[in-house]
């Protein structure tokens, strides 16, 4: 991360901290420490100052090596420090100028070890990275952390506070038709639809006996009346904004009334209009004139944002189709790190159950292929490339999917690059004014802020007016 030669370019981000430490251990290290492991990871710096410039110099530590050993015995003391995730490797000491300096590389904590937290109090000593700064967790955050840290995932709840009543059962019997399609003379097909919906973990008994829906039945099969009362964020919206002139061209939401509003038929009514109107070059797989690579990977991209969302969270599903973008956001932080991700082979979803109901009618994925299948469409496709961003404050993942035609390929790929190079210039300044990216990217300024805009839109970036100036920063 860290080239230790020109230590003097660097400067405080989401993912670099520096402490001068000369008169010893910094105890706010501890903050920074929760705060990486929490976020996306970082470094830090002992024996390292940043002048009023924002600019670092290496300061001259009495006792390196003590400081090595005070943090180990810290890191590892549990009545200080919840988890040490860290290696020997992690932490070094670094020869800058002929001085000693102190490296802690602290990477993205597993989820089975978040929330990680100070003084023995996950609500009152848990960090996050906002920027160049550490911030306590609201009580929201850690509860997100906690849900994700349960080996049964959150969707497997038994809801004993509602009954079978909850349910949509015209949902239900569209599933079933679907599931028959799909796997005829299947052994649940005969079943009556409370031992189906049993079977299918949709349903499940109390310690009393008594039958009660699960998460994941709820957000399946229920209505978006009965599915507010357990997840009162629940909201999914699809917007088409074909037209510059119209705010949207057409939308579906949960809410409406005029239909069940659940994850299901959600699903369906979305993904004949995300797929409609896609103009792919290459050939189906099949006769099926929709049966296109590019198809597939959208049914594919928007079974994954319904899988992972975080339906606790505080914020609803948003999808977005313009005519040369499509975007997916969902509530939730990444439970894997997002390149291992775009590898592929490890999966980790955040709904296990509502992985078992899609894939039963052949949808989505189990083997973590998934989202490497969709970049190689679009690799294939000659499609700039898709990209995966992650927010926090409140916690999101959004998905944009570049559709590229002849005519706009190469401009939507410069754009994603020029975007990349935004992202890299913040990471090693903590903020920037549009002047200073316009010369950097080499675009005018019109271009620029165009370009500026669509970050702020994507949950890259952050503004703020100070006086007449617009600084840009990036966010954790």
């Amino acid at each position: 991360m860290i080239n230790f030669a020109n230590i003097e370019k660097y400067k405080e981000n989401n993912r670099i901290e520096a402490k001068k430490a000369v008169g010893g251990f910094p105890r706010s290290l501890w903050e920074t420490y929760s705060a990486f492991a929490n976020t996306l990871g970082g470094i830090i710096l002992l024996g390292v100052e940043e002048y009023s410039d924002k600019s670092f110099h290496v300061a001259k530590l009495p006792d390196p090596v003590m400081l090595v050993t005070e943090f180990w015995n810290t890191v590892n003391n549990t009545s200080k420090v919840s988890a040490n995730i860290l290696s020997d490797k992690d932490v070094t000491v670094e020869d800058v100028d002929g001085k000693k300096i102190v490296a802690i590389r602290v990477p993205r904590a597993q989820r089975s070890d978040k929330p990680v937290y100070i003084d023995g109090n996950p609500f009152l000593g848990s960090y996050r990275r906002g920027g160049e700064g550490d911030y306590k967790c609201t009580k929201e955050e850690v509860q997100a952390m906690m849900r994700d840290a349960e080996v049964k995932t959150q969707d497997m709840a038994l809801l004993e506070n509602m009954g079978l009543d909850v349910f949509n059962y015209d949902s239900v019997k569209r599933y079933r038709t679907r599931m028959k399609s799909c796997r005829p003379g299947h052994a649940w097909e005969e079943l009556e639809d409370a031992e189906f919906l049993y079977k299918l973990g949709a349903v499940d008994k109390s310690s009393d006996g008594e039958i009660h829906p699960t998460a994941a039945g709820l957000l399946m099969f229920g209505r978006d009346s009965e599915i507010v009362k357990e997840f009162p964020a629940y909201f999914l919206d699809y917007q088409e904004q074909l037209d510059p002139n119209a705010r949207w061209t057409d939308r579906i939401i949960s809410s409406s009334g005029d239909w069940s509003g659940n994850v299901y038929d959600f699903y369906f009514r979305v993904c004949n209009m995300i797929t409609r109107d896609i103009k792919a070059p290459l050939k189906p797989e099949s006769d099926c004139i929709d049966d296109t690579p590019v198809q597939k990977a959208l049914r594919e991209a928007l079974a994954n944002c319904l899988i992972n969302a975080d339906y606790y969270g505080g914020q609803g599903i948003t999808i977005i189709k313009k005519k040369d973008v499509i975007t997916l956001s969902n509530p939730g932080s990444f439970r894997i790190d997002v390149e291992t991700a775009k590898s592929g082979g490890v999966s980790d979803p955040r709904n296990s159950a509502l992985v078992k109901m899609f894939n039963l009618i052949d949808i989505g994925k189990r083997t973590g292929s998934g989202i490497p299948g969709i970049f190689s469409v679009w690799k294939k496709q000659g499609w700039a490339a898709p990209v995966i961003s992650e927010s926090f404050e409140p916690d999101k993942i959004t998905l944009t999917l570049p559709i590229g035609t002849d005519g706009n390929k190469r401009a939507t790929a410069k754009t994603v690059a020029y975007k990349q190079a935004i992202i890299s210039y913040l990471t090693e300044n903590i903020s920037a004014k549009s002047t200073e990216i316009s010369d950097l990217i080499g675009l005018k300024r019109t271009r620029v802020k165009e370009i500026l805009d669509e970050m702020v839109n994507e949950d890259i970036i952050s503004v703020e007016c100070i006086g007449k100036s617009k600084i840009y920063k990036l966010k954790a």
